[in-house]
C-alpha cells in the first residue's frame, strides 16, 4: 500500500469511526449476520470491514478473490454475499454463478458492489438475481442498513 493511499484510508477511517461509534448498535442483542466481502481492493475491504462490525453489528469475512471466496464456502453459508464485481482472474458475476452451482448457496442473497454505470452491465447483475448493486465509491454507513434489509427480507 503506498504512502498516498495509506494516507488516504486513514483519513477515511479516521473521518467515519466517530460516525460509526455514535450509531453504533453492535453487541446490543440482534442476531449476528454474517456477509462474505468478496474484493480484491485491501483498503475497500478494510473500510467495509470496518463499517459493517462497528456501525452495523454485522461479521464480514474477506475474501481478495473469487477463487478464495469458493474455497471459503466449502465450509460456510453466509447469511449475504457482498460482491465485487471487477476483480482480477475470477469476476465477480463469475464468482457467483460458481457459488450458484452449490445447493447449500443457490438461495443466499447476493449484493454486488460496483463502479460500472453502464445499464446493459447492471441488468447483467440483476439478471443473476442481485437483491441490490451498490455503486462505488458507497455510503459505508449506509451499507449496513442495506444488508440488514436483504436478510430481513428473506425471514
Amino acid at each position: 500500500m503506498g504512502l498516498t493511499t495509506c494516507g488516504n484510508f486513514l483519513a477515511t477511517i479516521l473521518w467515519i469511526l466517530p460516525k460509526l461509534l455514535a450509531k453504533s448498535n453492535f453487541g446490543q442483542g440482534d442476531l449476528m449476520i454474517y456477509v462474505l466481502h468478496v474484493e480484491n481492493d485491501a483498503d475497500i475491504r478494510e473500510i467495509t470491514k470496518v463499517s459493517l462490525e462497528l456501525f452495523g453489528g454485522i461479521l464480514a469475512i474477506e475474501c481478495a478473490s473469487g477463487e478464495d471466496a469458493l474455497s471459503v464456502v466449502k465450509d460456510f453459508v453466509p447469511d449475504v454475499f457482498l460482491i465485487d464485481v471487477m476483480m482480477p482472474g475470477m469476476s465477480g458475476l463469475q464468482t457467483l454463478e460458481k457459488m450458484r452451482e452449490m445447493p447449500s448457496l443457490d438461495r443466499v442473497p447476493v449484493i454486488f458492489m460496483t463502479a460500472i454505470a453502464q445499464v446493459g452491465e447492471q441488468k447483467k447483475m440483476w439478471g443473476l438475481g442481485a437483491s441490490d448493486v451498490i455503486s462505488k465509491p458507497f455510503d459505508a454507513i449506509a451499507l449496513s442498513e442495506k444488508i440488514k434489509s436483504v436478510v430481513g427480507s428473506r425471514v
